[in-house]
């Protein structure tokens, strides 16, 4: 039996660090207890990101992510020690991918494109109500801890599914081209498939995602407007 499976990374490099931190784990020398609240905002929200792809495929009537222990918030399940460990050493990593079988899918054409949509889904959700608990805590006096992992936690699960939806493998966005590109330029998806990490990886190491700022701010500033910001 062939097994497809779709695969979600996390990246961090849109955290804004000063002078003194170049990465998550310098953050633990300069700041201790924002490198707490860094680790836990990251590790929750890669975990129910891909949560969110392990339930998206059971529903739709694949229960290989079940099977494998997948269907869980637990995050000792989600995450990759691999990708974890590099997130925190150079700010870039990945969460342990979800397996699941599209021909098992309900709907053969629109199954692995919900799936591949579910994690970002799930960060947007996590933000917004992120969102809703930031304003009325900054706005309150709550404790200034609270307050600064809620809004990292809005930042970061914004940032996620910015990131994931990028169109390009092995992020989730290049499973939604298979929606939007006709039958007869799906070879385009299979190009991406062989060629796409290589122009990813020269996104990340050159340090081309600035173009994703203006879109990750605007989701943020309209989600604290929501929240009555």
């Amino acid at each position: 039996m062939q097994w497809r499976w779709n695969v979600c990374h996390a990246a961090v490099s849109c955290l804004p660090y000063n002078a003194l931190v170049n990465t998550p784990l310098d953050l633990l020398r300069v700041d201790p207890i924002a490198f707490v609240l860094l680790a836990v905002a990251l590790i929750f929200a890669i975990s129910l990101h891909e949560y969110g792809h392990a339930l998206a495929a059971d529903l739709q009537g694949d229960r290989m992510p079940r099977a494998f222990g997948r269907l869980t918030p637990n995050p000792v399940r989600h995450l990759d020690p691999i990708g974890t460990l590099l997130i925190f050493l150079v700010g870039f990593g990945w969460g342990k991918p979800v397996e699941f079988r599209p021909e098992a899918l309900a709907s053969k054409r629109f199954g692995s494109a919900l799936v591949a949509f579910a994690g970002p889904l799930v960060n947007l959700l996590l933000a917004l109500v992120a969102a809703f608990l930031y304003v009325p805590a900054r706005r309150n006096g709550y404790p200034s801890e609270a307050v600064d992992f809620l809004g990292l936690f809005l930042k970061i699960n914004v940032f996620l599914a910015v990131f994931n939806l990028i169109p390009l493998p092995p992020l989730d966005g290049s499973r939604l081209l298979t929606v939007f590109l006709p039958p007869n330029r799906h070879s385009w998806v299979f190009w991406l498939d062989r060629y796409g990490f290589l122009v990813l990886l020269g996104l990340l190491l050159f340090g081309q995602l600035a173009f994703l700022d203006p879109l990750t701010t605007g989701v943020i500033e309209a989600m604290l407007g929501l929240a009555g910001a």
